[in-house]
This record gives structure tokens, sequence and C-alpha cells, in this order.
């Protein structure tokens, strides 16, 4: 069995719906964190959804944005972790806006034509991003 320690301080990132924590890891540019160890566990027994993927940071966290999660996967769990003790535990709210997580696939959108234009996508009352420039759609991951 594989073991992994225990956070002393720092988040778990859990719920993670099975092979998709690596591309979680990477739109969350973990490879780029200095200060702090990071543990992808993937296909994790889970009771609840038979399989999962598991994200543990141990390290300074305050600086981190965990907005994108609940566009990722609804089902995420952060817990924050401190001194040994968990401290918080939340599902994360999906975002109001998402800056370069998404692409804009409209061909005429500015995003499209200008270089280095950031794509910018607005929650809208339906639950839907959409395009900020050319009001392109896209729904949420279920």
């Amino acid at each position: 069995m594989l073991k992994v320690d225990e956070i002393q301080n720092g988040v778990v990132i859990d719920h993670i719906t099975a092979g998709t924590g690596l591309a979680l890891y990477h739109m969350m540019e973990l490879e780029k964190l200095n200060n702090a160890s990071v543990a992808l566990l993937q296909n994790v027994r889970s009771q609840k959804d038979g399989k999962k993927d598991i994200i543990k940071i141990e390290g300074d966290v305050s600086e981190m944005s965990f907005d994108v999660l609940a566009y990722v996967d609804p089902k995420i769990s952060i817990t924050f972790i401190r001194d040994g003790r968990v401290t918080e535990k939340k599902h994360p709210e999906q975002p109001k806006r998402l800056v370069n997580v998404i692409k804009c696939t409209n061909p005429r959108c500015i995003t499209s034509i200008e270089e280095g234009c950031d794509h910018i996508f607005a929650l809208t009352p339906s639950g839907r991003y959409r395009c900020i420039y050319c009001e392109q759609e896209f729904r949420v991951k279920p």
C-alpha cells in the first residue's frame, strides 16, 4: 500500500474526478511552486465514487488561488491544514470570471485576432460562461 505522510501546514484538494488530477495540477501551475511539496495521487480508492484523485500541497499556500477548482470539478473539496489540524474545509463556488482558463473558439473573436489578449469569460445566470468580447457561450462542465 502506498503511504503519503500527513500534512502539517498546507492544503488537500480531495474528491477530484479520477483521471483529471494531472490536468488540474497543470492548470493550477503547481509545478512552479518553489516553497512547497506537492503529491498527486491518482485512482485512489473511494467509498463514495469508486476512485478519485487527490492533490496534497505541503507549504505556504496563502498566495494560491483556488477559484478555478469549481469550474473544473464541482465535487472537489478543499481542506486547509495548520499545525497538523484541519482549520477549514470548503467546497469552492463557481468563479464569476475565468481568465485564460478556457479559450474562445469563435474565429471572429478579438482573442483569435489580437495576440496577447486575455481570454475572459463571465458566468451567466443560466450557469454558462460567456466570452466578454464576442458573447460566445460555454457550458459549465458537469
